[in-house]
């Protein structure tokens, strides 16, 4: 193993031995929260899972918020998201949740500062926590992980993307195989196991044109742009979450004319980084991901009746 690969691990791992001895203990909210996470850094689907999430407690009546940090903004503290505001102070991936989800988003460092400001001004529900497996200091009554078959054959930060051993799935109550991911991969004695499919809706693409994004697996929405007949005469990538500046426009322009390309087409979350460059590369096609969950009635009905037992016996 990479050494410093070793480090991290004894120090993620002491971490978590403090938390698991209740040496550190974790702050809770009046409400229940959900925590969506991943082992792994980016890449797994965790926004669309929320989103899917989200959309299936709103078919049941099911009142809730989204804590999530932010990453990327440049503003600090607590903050409730505004649909119609910038990435720049919300984060691309709240700020994407926030439009799609029509409920509150709340960001902030401290998640159980963000919690307790959506408690005081939406009162007591459900929380979805944003990538929050890691984020221990907030309890949850019920952990969501997703993983991926890179993760299976992954290495722990800095040499892979891991940011935690899989043996550590153990600590989640349920976990997403997405992606294609096989139960054989990962060690998954007793847990709740959920399959999902991620795919994309190609529609009104330019017949030839240039993809592009700033997410944590470029290659993945290639692969799924070709999947559904879309074949790019050129690509562009940036590192995930990127900004986009005046520069990237000219340049994306500049490979549109040189590879005679009729348009772009990129993804919900490159959209919402691109803000008011949206329309300087029009025609535009912005792909939403969408993803599925096989027997999700099932599902949330287990979620629910795992986080009511809990609940009743604190």
């Amino acid at each position: 193993m990479n050494p410093l690969s070793s480090i991290y691990g004894c120090v993620t791992g002491a971490r978590n031995a403090l938390y698991n001895r209740g040496w550190i203990t974790s702050r809770r909210l009046r409400g229940p929260v959900v925590s969506v996470g991943n082992v792994s850094a980016g890449g797994s689907g965790k926004t669309p899972f929320v989103i899917l999430l989200g959309e299936l407690l709103k078919a049941r009546g099911i009142r809730f918020d989204v804590l999530s940090r932010g990453y990327g903004r440049q503003s600090r503290g607590v903050r409730l998201v505004d649909p119609a505001g910038l990435s720049q102070e919300f984060g691309d991936e709240p700020l994407l949740m926030a439009r799609r989800l029509q409920v509150p988003v709340v960001v902030g460092e401290d998640r159980h500062e963000a919690g307790v400001f959506a408690e005081e001004q939406f009162g007591t529900q459900m929380h979805l926590l944003d990538d929050g497996f890691q984020h221990r200091g907030l309890h949850r009554d019920f952990d969501i992980v997703l993983v991926t078959p890179d993760d299976a054959r992954d290495r722990l930060l800095p040499a892979g993307r891991l940011r935690e051993p899989l043996r550590n799935l153990q600590r989640a109550d349920a976990v997403v195989l997405a992606s294609g991911a096989t139960l054989e991969s990962f060690p998954l004695g007793g847990k709740i196991v959920w399959r999902a499919r991620r795919g994309i809706v190609a529609n009104h693409i330019p017949p030839r044109p240039v993809a592009f994004c700033g997410i944590a697996r470029p290659q993945s929405f290639l692969l799924q742009l070709r999947a559904a007949g879309v074949d790019p005469v050129a690509e562009a990538f940036f590192r995930d979450h990127h900004p986009y500046t005046e520069k990237d426009i000219r340049d994306l322009l500049e490979l549109r004319k040189r590879s005679e390309a009729d348009g772009f087409v990129t993804t919900e979350k490159d959209a919402v980084n691109l803000g008011g460059y949206l329309d300087a590369l029009h025609p535009l096609a912005v792909v939403p991901v969408k993803m599925e969950l096989a027997d999700e009635a099932n599902a949330v009905d287990t979620m629910l009746r795992v986080i009511g037992d809990r609940r009743g016996r604190s």
